[in-house]
């Protein structure tokens, strides 16, 4: 199967952007999306490191942390405890569940770089929390707002 790479001049537009506002709306994003899995006992382990997703074909690095209120933007300049290279469409397929992440990492598309013991503690968490796979329409505005509606008149 061919993979998708996206377009050269597109990476050259993505890779001059700043990319601090990247991995901002990805935290933003993930806690809108998992807000009650990414506080749960499971991920403890995860608080305090830092970690990178590098996005190989759009030359973009997220760079965030994991607290006690869910995810947490970094900027760039400390050195990763684990960094994660793949391109976008392998990043959206572990994403959708349509990848695993050990036929990615055994046919050399997903690289870890750094603390690998962690990528593998990283990745039986998240296996551990059986997420649902992600669908392009939880992305929608008005599903965007039921999760906003449904977490503001949830909250403790």
């Amino acid at each position: 199967m061919q993979q998708f790479i996206l377009p050269e001049p597109l990476a050259i537009l993505f890779s001059t952007l700043p990319q601090y506002p990247h991995s901002f709306f990805f935290a933003r994003a993930l806690n809108l999306a998992m807000a009650d899995m990414l506080r749960s006992e499971a991920m403890q382990p995860l608080h305090g490191k830092l970690l990178c997703l590098h996005v190989s074909d759009l030359q973009i690095s997220l760079h965030f942390t994991l607290g006690k209120r869910g995810v947490i933007p970094v900027r760039a300049g400390k050195i990763p405890d684990l960094t994660i290279h793949a391109n976008a469409y392998d990043f959206i397929s572990l994403a959708m569940r349509k990848e695993d992440p050990d036929t990615l990492f055994f046919s050399r598309r997903l690289l870890m770089e750094g603390d690998t013991e962690l990528g593998l503690l990283l990745k039986n968490t998240l296996d551990a929390l059986e997420l649902p796979p992600f669908s392009w329409h939880m992305l929608r505005p008005k599903s965007v707002l039921n999760i906003l509606k449904n977490r503001i008149f949830t909250s403790d």
